[in-house]
């Protein structure tokens, strides 16, 4: 590269937008720190014709971002279209072919392909930055990558999506009710209009497979992780988790259990005195847990033009600079494949919602049940007058394996006293 790292710019959204007028607004601080200039060439967008607030004369307007992979005037590509298949992952796989250096924000992308882009990144000698992929404006990639690189991590999880931890925080501050808050989010713009990969769980558990990648030194498998979004929550939950103590939150939490490491996005109940419980509205946070350094707390935004456009210019001064590692950590060849079996399996605290029928001796019969799978009562309450013949029931169970959880919670669907399947959350004790 010249003294001029020239960049085409795939995507031309919110983050697309506010990564050009970052580059302007601070070309001297940015090119102090990268050595060289980091100017934007050419773009790519949908629609040519959107007023996107920003000057882009002198770039050249390519219909087909696919063609940046090789266009003449472009030594960097910057991926942020999004999708995991069609002209996304053609950009970055042919981009890396050429030996063009690429950063994206396409969390998909790499969940479902990060292990082949990584074996082309590393055959070309090129880098393959995705900072802004996990966790908005956290540099949560470089901390696993580089400043942690030292330490044997345990356990790295967090909270990974600002549109759920919104609507829980306006769920628990108002006490209105899922599809209320998800409305007012779609309306402020932190929800899509079909907002399935947000509340579902998915976006979440494609930047945890990431996370888990670089810190357990395993390949990326986004199909073996377990999902649960929060569309089942309700107000009452919320409720009951302030009186027991606890926030929910929807969290990816990827941590080794005897000789495997388990991948799981849930809603959780979170004690108050973990600092995770803390962080509200559509911020982000990551705990990572390492052998030396301990318990490490990073936290911000998680989303949105400024926060995500400041992650991709850190990755496009260590383009400049020269400074890139191998992309998840270690060289592709290194990543292990994820074990299945061991004699260990997930085990925790329970909260279990109950509706059933108001008439003597249920609670005795749903106590047997618990009982008779070894699972013990840590508390248990029936708030309010039961009304219409019905009572709600909450149950803490004390530890256990979850597999004998789901056991009892299967036989109770059956007891005939039961007038809604029971809902289950677990009890996160970080």
């Amino acid at each position: 590269m010249t003294g001029t790292v020239r960049i085409g710019v795939a995507g031309l959204g919110t983050v697309g937008a506010s990564l050009i007028e970052l580059l302007a607004r601070h070309e001297t601080t940015i090119t102090a720190r990268a050595g060289q200039r980091l100017v934007v060439t050419a773009v790519s967008a949908r629609d040519r014709s959107r007023d996107r607030g920003i000057d882009l004369s002198g770039m050249t307007w390519f219909d087909d971002a696919r063609d940046l992979a090789t266009a003449g005037n472009v030594d960097v590509v910057v991926e942020l279209m999004g999708g995991s298949e069609g002209p996304a992952r053609d950009l970055v796989t042919n981009a890396l072919k050429n030996g063009r250096p690429v950063v994206t924000a396409n969390k998909a992308l790499l969940a479902e392909h990060g292990n082949e882009l990584g074996v082309l990144a590393e055959e070309h000698g090129v880098a393959l930055g995705y900072e802004a992929a996990v966790a908005g404006g956290i540099p949560i990639i470089k901390a696993l990558k580089e400043g942690l690189a030292g330490n044997d991590i345990q356990r790295v999880y967090g909270i990974l999506n600002g549109t759920c931890n919104f609507i829980l925080s306006e769920m628990r501050s108002t006490g209105r009710d899922f599809a209320d808050v998800l409305a007012e989010a779609q309306a402020l713009g932190y929800a899509e209009a079909d907002p399935t990969f947000d509340v579902e769980g998915i976006d979440a558990a494609h930047k945890l497979a990431l996370l888990s990648a670089i810190a357990f030194g395993q390949q990326v498998d986004f199909s073996r992780v377990t999902v649960e979004g929060i569309s089942t929550i309700s107000p009452i939950d919320i409720a009951y988790a302030d009186e027991f103590g606890f926030r929910l939150k929807l969290l990816g939490v990827a941590e080794r259990i005897g000789d495997t490491v388990t991948e799981r996005v849930h809603p959780f109940l979170v004690s108050l005195d973990d600092p995770i419980s803390k962080v509200e509205g559509v911020n982000n946070a990551v705990v990572v847990e390492g052998d030396f350094v301990g318990r490490t707390v990073l936290e911000g935004p998680g989303a949105g033009g400024g926060a995500t456009a400041s992650a991709v210019a850190s990755d496009l001064i260590d383009v400049a600079t020269g400074r890139f590692s191998p992309v998840f950590g270690i060289p592709a060849s290194a990543l292990r494949a994820r074990q299945d079996g061991g004699s260990d399996e997930p085990h925790g605290r329970f909260y279990i919602s109950l509706k059933v029928e108001d008439r003597p001796g249920v609670i005795a019969d749903l106590a047997a049940v618990l009982r008779d799978h070894a699972i013990s009562i840590e508390s248990l309450l029936q708030r309010g007058k039961p009304e219409g013949g019905t009572a709600p029931i909450v149950v803490i169970c004390h530890d256990a394996p979850e597999s004998r959880v789901l056991a009892a919670l299967k036989q109770i669907e059956g007891m005939d006293c039961i007038l809604q399947n029971p809902h289950m959350i677990r009890i996160k004790d970080l």
